[in-house]
C-alpha cells in the first residue's frame, strides 16, 4: 500500500503553481550546497545528486565502465546482496535511480517523510558501500551487451555512432558512452570500481531538494548522507575540437527508407545569443508541425513522416543537429530541401509573426515542466550545472520575450552554415553518394 501511495504521490502532485517556485540556497554545516524548495502540502521529498564528468571520466581502453558501474549500484549494497537491496528498498516505499550521460552521473531518490531516516541510510550505504559483486557485475554487462548488439541493427544508432565520431574524433564524446561489445565484454570488477572512485566526489556534486524537508533538516541530510565522499574525483577531459565538414556520408544499409542526421557546430549554452538560438531553432525545426521543416518536408512534399532539429550544448562542445527519416528514393529530395530551409533561414532570416508565435508557444509551454517534484529537483540541478541564476525560473520567459527580431536574424545568419551541414545518412539512399 505504501508503494502505491508513494507512486501516486511522484506521478499526480506537484507544487501548486510554477511562478510560485521558490528556490532556497542550502549550505550545510559540512559545507555542501543545495537548491531547495519546501512544500508541505504532501508528506513526500525528491533528492537529485548529480556528478559531473559522466561517461568522458572512463578510463582510456575502459570505455563503458562510468555506464556500467552506474547500472550496478542498486545491484547490492553493504551487507545486502542485490535481492534483499531490492526488498529493503520496496518495503520503504522508497524508488531509486540511477543514470549516466555524456556529462554527469546522476542519482535520483523519491520518498515518504515518514520514512526519511530509514530511506537515506539505505541511500548512504548504497553510495558508500556498492558491492559490485563478481556476479551482478556479469550479469549486468550482459544486459549492455545485448543492448549494444540490438543497437547495431537500429539505424538511428548507426547514423548517431558514425556522427559523432566525425565530429569528436578521440574525443570521449567520439564514441558511446555505454561502450562497445568488445569494450564492455572486457571489462572487470576493478574497472568498475576504477570508475565509482572516478565520479563519486564533492568537487563536482549538484543537490536538488523538493517537498516536505526544511533547509535545516536537508543540511543535515546532506552530512550525513555525503560528508564522507571524498574531496576530488578525476580530472575532467578538455574540451573536444568539433570538426564537422560540409557534405554527405553514407552508410549502406540493408532497409527500404533511409535515415539521415545532420548538423553543424553549435552555440554554448552561456553565449549571450542562445535565447535567440533557442527561438529560431524553434522556428526552423524544434516546432513540431509548425516548424518550417515540417511544413516544407512534409506537409507540402510528403516526403517524411517528421523531421526535428535541436540545439545540443554539452559541456564540452555544442553542436546543431536535425534528423529525418524518408524512403531510399526520396531521401536525396529531402536532403536538398533541409539544405535550401537552411540556407533561406540564414540569408532571409524569420519573421516578426514566426517570432511571435514561437515566444507565445515557448512561454505557454514553459510552466508544463513543472510537474512534478522529482522534476522540479531534476531542474534546479540543471540550472546548478549550466551556472544559470537562482531567479531563473521565474526570469526565464522574460528573457524568451525579450528577445528582438533583429537579433533572431543577426543569429541565423551567424549560427546557420549551409555549406558545413554534413548528413549522415543509413540506408540504400538513391542518388546520394559519400563526398568526403
Amino acid at each position: 500500500m505504501k508503494r502505491i501511495f508513494a507512486t501516486l504521490i511522484a506521478v499526480v502532485f506537484a507544487l501548486p503553481a510554477w511562478a510560485e517556485i521558490e528556490i532556497e540556497e542550502v549550505t550545510s554545516p559540512g559545507g555542501i550546497t543545495a537548491w531547495l524548495v519546501e512544500d508541505h502540502s504532501i508528506p513526500f521529498t525528491a533528492l537529485e545528486l548529480r556528478f559531473r564528468g559522466g561517461t568522458t571520466l572512463d578510463e582510456p581502453g575502459k570505455r563503458g565502465a562510468v555506464y556500467l558501474m552506474s547500472g550496478l549500484i542498486e545491484e547490492g549494497a553493504g551487507d545486502m546482496d542485490a535481492r534483499t537491496y531490492a526488498r529493503e528498498l520496496e518495503s520503504l516505499a522508497a524508488s531509486f535511480r540511477y543514470d549516466a550521460s555524456d556529462d554527469s552521473v546522476t542519482v535520483s531518490a523519491q520518498f515518504l517523510t515518514e520514512n526519511r531516516d530509514e530511506v537515506i541510510d539505505l541511500l548512504r550505504t548504497t553510495i558508500h558501500e556498492p558491492r559490485f559483486d563478481e556476479d551482478a557485475v556479469e550479469r549486468v554487462k550482459a544486459q549492455i551487451v545485448s543492448g549494444l548488439r540490438s543497437d547495431q541493427t537500429d539505424p538511428n544508432d548507426i547514423a548517431g555512432r558514425n556522427f559523432a565520431k566525425m565530429a569528436y574524433g578521440d574525443h570521449p564524446y567520439g564514441t558511446e558512452g555505454k561502450g562497445t561489445i568488445e569494450s564492455v565484454s572486457a571489462l572487470t570488477r576493478d574497472d568498475v570500481v576504477t570508475a565509482y572512485d572516478n565520479v563519486f566526489a564533492k568537487d563536482r556534486l549538484y543537490v536538488g531538494a523538493v517537498g516536505d524537508i526544511t533547509a535545516e533538516e536537508l543540511g543535515a541530510l546532506l552530512d550525513k548522507l555525503l560528508a564522507d565522499l571524498p574531496e576530488t574525483g578525476k580530472l575532467i577531459p578538455d574540451r573536444a575540437d568539433v570538426n564537422i565538414p560540409g557534405g554527405i556520408s553514407v552508410v549502406e544499409f540493408d532497409t527500404p527508407q533511409s535515415v539521415a542526421l545532420f548538423g553543424h557546430a553549435g552555440i554554448d549554452r552561456d553565449d549571450p545569443d542562445f535565447f535567440a538560438a533557442f527561438i529560431l531553432n524553434h522556428i526552423l525545426g524544434g516546432g513540431g508541425f509548425e516548424s518550417r521543416l515540417m511544413q516544407e518536408v512534409r506537409e507540402k512534399r510528403g516526403l517524411t513522416y517528421g523531421v526535428a532539429t535541436y540545439l545540443v550544448p554539452k559541456d564540452l562542445a555544442s553542436v546543431y543537429l536535425g534528423s529525418v527519416s524518408s524512403a531510399n528514393d526520396r531521401i536525396a529530395e529531402t536532403v536538398e530541401v533541409i539544405r535550401e530551409e537552411w540556407a533561406r533561414a540564414a540569408a532571409e532570416g524569420v519573421t516578426q509573426k514566426e517570432l511571435d508565435d514561437a515566444k507565445t508557444y515557448l512561454t505557454g509551454a514553459y510552466p508544463l515542466r513543472f510537474d512534478g517534484n522529482g522534476r522540479i529537483a531534476g531542474i534546479m540541478v540543471g540550472m546548478q550545472m549550466e551556472d544559470l541564476p537562482i531567479d531563473y525560473i521565474a526570469t526565464r520567459n522574460d528573457k524568451v520575450n525579450a528577445v528582438t527580431l533583429d537579433e533572431v536574424n543577426r543569429v541565423a545568419s551567424e549560427l546557420l552554415d549551409p555549406e558545413s551541414l554534413h548528413f549522415t545518412v543509413v540506408g540504400k539512399p538513391e542518388g546520394l553518394e559519400t563526398t568526403n
